[in-house]
């Protein structure tokens, strides 16, 4: 956290008051006094009480001044008519003091009216917002982006966690659209963005230490070349808020974790010899998927189930059991719960539906309870039980699973994970994990984030989810996970649902999406925007090595290609390399006349498999090349597994010298490119027939990784 003077004694008098008086809002005046605690610029101002009052108070300021209503019942002040800018004399201070009144009464007779604010007209400068508003999930976020009358308009603002850094603070001020307006447009002089950043800063250590503050809008903050002045200062609150408490630490939520993940025993509940019970699959799944570990099925009346002895409760079984798989209808699990609670179980994986999804939250809520008091993390319910392919385990009754890899993929609901499932089958995308959420009664993605983190086995997590239950929980792991290995999510939802009945225009403009969309950037987590493209970050961005620089260079057989191509690399957040004279001479020696070296380099289709072979070797030689795109074209000339064998016999003598760079392609050409589309890609080059935008998009899913690991 950044450390700077504040007087947080003055802002909790100033917050004592508001609270004995009953109220949601401070004035302006309580407002620029809590400003001033924190440092936070703001104009010099005074209260009138009568119009005399005003024009005494605007003279000694010196004119123009800017007068508004002071009501603790009106916090929309221009709404109500309540501020008049401009003033310039005394005789103009006098009327405008009897119009703010007026206007004060007709808007609201009852309002309770201190007086008017006399404030300094801060002159030019280009308007801008900052402000905090509590979101349920994330917590206390910062925001920032334009300002003034068009902030509701133009919608141009961005959120992040707060605390922040002033680093983070800078970057969030270059991450709106309109950032260019700040730069300096049409002769006007670039604002200073350190003094907006140390703002931000202030702002969010504000509402970080006092959170109680709910809401706060500082509108606008001139910003000039040499100074940030907030012109504005209106702050909601609420004095029953809570920020969420940890309640266990990331060692115990590990340890749980691996309970679960990797247990040496599991109860069955509700197994079954009967064919169509889940109970009977989840059995058959952990049988024949080869766990080693002890496996004790329960049922009521069964001696054995599937040839192995079976017990009438949990607390029958002999010594410790790690977790219990749940296969029983939803009105039973709380007793089985109990029962396991006794024995001493700390894991329980709920399969039944049933529960809130199903309208029955009180059920749910009463699972919930006996899980806290037992210490039983429980995952579920409503799903369909999850794989860890290192245990051999399929706790699940869904399809066995049979192809081990590094990819640890979760999801929110049941027909995601089935797609997940079946496309990680039939695309031998090799898992170390697949986990079913559900109603994340308790086991939530910042659980598995932990677990994942230390797992040997996973290289990315990828997730699919509806809502984040602890945002801020979520995104302090991911920050830290994501720093090791990729995290990838496809967030469902997207549309804003903004709160329309906040009281303030940052509270306005907190829509949903805006906040998951800057939260996951400042994570360091990638961004799905699809079912496909999340299961295809999965299965390429591990087999691309780490690039050691930002120059991207694409070689193609056909010039309809290399554009689309391009077109993908701006739309994925990376940049054609610039080739200098001396490389773009290097490959004109092997590329016909009417060729096109520059970036992309155009080969033609018309030339032999040695032109392919000559090319991407230079451009993986010469060390100024980060990474390849190629764009292959069909020809009798150079087949399709013609082309892919040499790209990986190429790939292969420059692995063998010591040189790894990420590489990605695109085939174009009748059904034959997709044989060989498969077998660059069993091969560790992630290839896609008839897409220009796919393979740019595994590429791209790895720059954004790597810088946000500070790796490039």
């Amino acid at each position: 956290m950044t450390e700077f003077k504040v007087n947080t004694d003055a802002v909790r008098k100033v917050l004592d008051v508001v609270k004995a008086a009953g109220r949601d809002a401070l004035t302006a005046p309580e407002g620029k006094l809590v400003a001033d605690a924190y440092g936070i610029p703001v104009p010099g101002e005074g209260l009138a009480g009568s119009a005399d009052e005003a024009a005494r108070l605007a003279t000694g300021m010196g004119y123009p001044v800017v007068m508004k209503i002071v009501s603790p019942d009106i916090l929309h002040k221009t709404e109500a008519g309540g501020v008049i800018v401009g003033v310039k004399s005394g005789a103009e201070a006098k009327a405008a003091y009897d119009t703010i009144l007026a206007n004060a009464k007709s808007y609201k007779d009852t309002a309770r009216i201190e007086g008017v604010q006399v404030q300094q007209m801060l002159k030019g400068g280009t308007e801008v917002i900052v402000g905090s508003i509590t979101d349920q999930s994330f917590g206390k976020l910062v925001a920032f982006g334009l300002g003034g009358v068009l902030v509701e308009v133009l919608k141009d603002i961005t959120f992040r966690l707060a605390p922040i850094t002033r680093d983070e603070a800078l970057k969030q001020i270059d991450s709106i659209r309109a950032r260019e307006l700040l730069e300096g447009v049409r002769g006007s002089a670039a604002v200073d963005k350190s003094a907006l950043a140390d703002i931000i800063v202030r702002v969010a250590r504000l509402v970080t230490d006092f959170p109680e503050i709910v809401e706060l809008d500082l509108n606008p903050v001139f910003a000039t070349a040499q100074d940030a002045v907030a012109a504005d200062v209106r702050i909601v609150v609420d004095f029953t808020y809570k920020p969420r408490e940890q309640t266990r630490t990331h060692e115990e939520i590990v340890a749980g974790m691996k309970r679960i993940m990797e247990p040496k025993a599991i109860a069955v509940i509700g197994a079954s010899n009967e064919a169509g019970k889940i109970g009977n699959s989840v059995m058959k799944n952990i049988v024949g998927g080869g766990y080693k570990g002890k496996l004790f099925p329960v049922h009521p009346k069964a001696d054995e189930i599937l040839g192995i002895k079976a017990y009438r409760s949990v607390k029958d079984i002999p010594g410790e059991v790690d977790v219990a798989v749940f296969a029983i209808p939803a009105k039973f699990v709380p007793a089985a719960l109990i029962e396991c609670g006794e024995k001493k179980i700390t894991g329980a994986v709920l399969i039944p539906s049933g529960f809130a999804e199903a309208n029955e939250p009180e059920l749910q809520d009463e699972v919930v309870a006996i899980g806290k008091k037992y210490d039983i993390r429980l995952l579920g319910p409503n799903i369909y039980g999850f794989y860890y392919t290192p245990q051999n385990l399929s706790a699940t009754f869904c399809t066995p699973f049979d192809v081990k890899g590094s990819a640890a993929l979760s999801s929110q609901s049941g027909g995601i994970g089935m797609a997940i499932i079946g496309f990680s089958r039939s695309a031998k995308m090799g898992v170390s994990a697949i986990v079913g959420l559900g109603n994340k009664s308790d086991v939530d993605e910042d659980d598995l984030l932990a677990f994942f983190e230390q797992d040997k086995h996973t290289n990315i997590i990828a997730m699919h989810l509806e809502d984040l239950k602890d945002g801020r929980a979520f995104s302090e792991a991911a920050i830290r996970v994501s720093k090791k290995k990729p995290i990838v999510v496809l967030k469902a939802g997207r549309t804003s649902a903004g709160a329309a009945a906040a009281a303030s225009h940052t509270g306005a403009l907190a829509g949903n999406d805006k906040i998951y969309e800057d939260v996951f950037g400042q994570s360091g987590v990638i961004r799905a925007r699809s079912l496909r493209q999340l299961l295809e970050f999965a299965r390429g961005v591990p087999l691309l090595p780490t690039p050691k620089g930002e120059n991207v260079v694409i070689i193609t057989g056909a010039g309809g290609s290399g554009v689309l191509l391009s077109d993908a690399v701006d739309d994925n957040g990376m940049a054609l390399y610039r080739i200098p004279e001396d490389l773009d001479a290097a490959f004109r020696k092997f590329i016909p006349p009417f060729g096109a070296a520059g970036n992309p380099v155009d080969i033609t289709g018309g030339e032999p498999p040695e032109t392919y072979k000559k090319t991407v070797r230079l451009g993986l030689e010469d060390e100024r090349v980060h990474a390849l795109i190629l764009g292959y074209w069909h020809t009798i000339v150079t087949p399709p597994m013609v082309f892919a064998k040499l790209m990986v016999e190429v790939r292969d003598e420059m692995k063998a010298k010591g040189i790894e760079k990420p590489i990605v392609a695109s085939l174009a050409g009748d059904v034959e490119v997709e044989e060989a589309a498969e077998y660059l890609y069993q091969r560790g080059i992630p290839a896609y027939a008839y897409s220009t935008e796919l393979p740019v998009e595994v590429l791209g899913a790895k720059y954004k990784w790597a810088r946000g690991a500070g790796l490039i």
